[in-house]
């Protein structure tokens, strides 16, 4: 994995040339992680530096985020871009509008765990429950270490038998439990499909989609995009599938300033 700003003079041409087509992680990647997901707010330069590129002519957005759909939407608030909520499980922007089939059954075992783990975790201060229609947020960054192996645990004897039995996915992130319905749609797939859709009005070899993530949700898009765009992990180097790295939001920003300047050139 390679620092992306010293590869920028080699993708600038790329860059300058194609239509770019950015898929935005939300926490972590245009925010920094914060206590709280209600904390996590976009600073003005980064919401005016979406805005600007989403009126570029050759280049659009879509904000691919764990959030519910009317979360993100109402986070960001920016019109004429793409949003894609529940890690794309619902999806809204100019000229489409979509939710994946939940079957009622999995909408009510996840509510039935949402019930349990909220009557459960009462006890650990520091837990906050976010349930988001379609799938469930468990967080535990504010918990006591004290705490982790009651919370683990609980989390294992609730939702551990029905991941068993095929009726929900249970992913780890930073700090966070995701359950989710036992569906083959992700980040990845979602991914693929808005490129897809951008190559199919732009040309195939015109259209270079850029995914910036920072989260284990992400590496299923970073491993998707393999080959076929830019991919960016947010953080540390390590383990990721990406291409490239940034160390933080505040690069990720300049990355995007980065994008309107030449794209404005182009113009």
């Amino acid at each position: 994995m390679q620092y992306l700003f010293r590869r920028t003079e080699k993708l600038k041409e790329e860059l300058r040339r194609k239509f770019i087509l950015l898929l935005l992680d939300y926490d972590g990647t245009l925010v920094p992680i914060a206590d709280t997901p209600k904390q996590a707010a976009i600073t003005k330069d980064t919401k005016e530096l979406l805005r600007k590129l989403s009126r570029v002519r050759c280049c659009a957005i879509a904000i691919i985020s764990g959030r519910s759909l009317r979360d993100i939407k109402n986070t960001v608030g920016i019109k004429g871009i793409i949003y894609a909520g529940n890690h794309g499980l619902e999806i809204e922007g100019p000229k489409i509008k979509f939710e994946s089939s939940v079957s009622p059954r999995i909408k009510t075992v996840i509510r039935v765990i949402a019930k349990e783990l909220a009557k459960r975790l009462s006890g650990i201060r520091g837990v906050l429950i976010e349930d988001k229609g379609l799938t469930l947020s468990v967080h535990y960054r504010l918990a006591g270490k004290k705490d982790l192996p009651v919370f683990k645990g609980v989390i294992s004897e609730v939702a551990n038998p029905y991941a068993a039995r095929g009726k929900i996915k249970i992913d780890s992130g930073k700090k966070v439990y995701e359950i989710k319905p036992p569906m083959q749609w992700d980040k990845g797939k979602a991914a693929l499909w808005f490129t897809a859709r951008q190559q199919f009005a732009a040309g195939e070899d015109e259209v270079l989609p850029v995914y910036i993530g920072d989260d284990a949700t992400d590496e299923d898009a970073f491993r998707a995009l393999k080959g076929k765009g830019l991919t960016v992990f947010v953080g540390r180097p390590g383990g990721s599938a990406a291409d490239y790295y940034l160390k933080d939001a505040q690069e990720v920003a300049k990355f995007l300033r980065l994008t309107l300047e030449l794209k404005i050139c182009r113009n």
